[in-house]
């Protein structure tokens, strides 16, 4: 897959409930704003790199890329930003990731391509193992055909908000991050501040 034909979707359009509603993508992490990290490690994989957020545009904006709010009122969760980014997508292909998980794979984009055109897949899903060596899901990650947008608008249009919900009605195909050179703690996503402080630890 031609990652000029792949649209990045950072997602920070969450409440950030358990961070005690800040902005989770603007929070400090080694120095720079979570979300910068994300756009870092992203950009290089995809042709072109979008946000979705709800709050403080202007400091999203002054990354350099575009920013959608929600389509969907009332802060809907991760698929409200897969529907938003789903409309403004004009490549083939969109990728999602969550702005507080910064050390993503290099190569979660090649690696989801390679999947989804190997099962002629309408979704690729990233997995990744917990402590336990369990592989679990990772539905924020999500590499997903352009088509699937009339599919999504019904979906949330029928008051659908949960990913695996939607998911599960379209050929998705589940792709393992569990190769021994796979950096452990790639998946680990920050819900709180002391999480985040955790993940700044070499």
């Amino acid at each position: 897959m031609n990652p000029q034909d792949v649209t990045g979707l950072i997602l920070a359009g969450g409440r950030g409930s358990r961070m005690g509603g800040v902005d989770k993508g603007l929070q400090n992490f080694n120095g720079l704003p979570l979300a910068v990290h994300t756009l870092m490690r992203l950009a290089p994989q995809v042709g072109e790199v979008m946000v979705n957020a709800n709050r403080n545009l202007g400091a999203y904006e002054a990354f350099g890329v575009p920013v959608w709010p929600d389509a969907l009122p009332d802060f809907a969760g991760p698929l409200a930003g897969f529907l938003t980014g789903l409309e403004h997508c004009e490549t083939p292909y969109l990728v999602t990731v969550p702005c507080d998980t910064p050390l993503f794979p290099l190569d979660l984009v090649q690696r989801l391509g390679e999947a989804l055109e190997t099962a002629d897949a309408d979704i690729a899903m990233a997995s990744a193992p917990e402590q336990d060596g369990q592989l679990r899901t990772q539905p924020v990650f999500c590499l997903l055909r352009r088509e699937l947008l009339e599919s999504l608008v019904r979906f949330t249009h029928e008051g659908g908000r949960k990913i695996d919900a939607w998911t599960g009605s379209h050929r998705t195909c589940i792709v393992p991050f569990d190769r021994p050179e796979d950096m452990p703690r790639a998946f680990f996503n920050a819900n709180t501040l002391d999480e985040l402080r955790q993940l700044e630890a070499p």
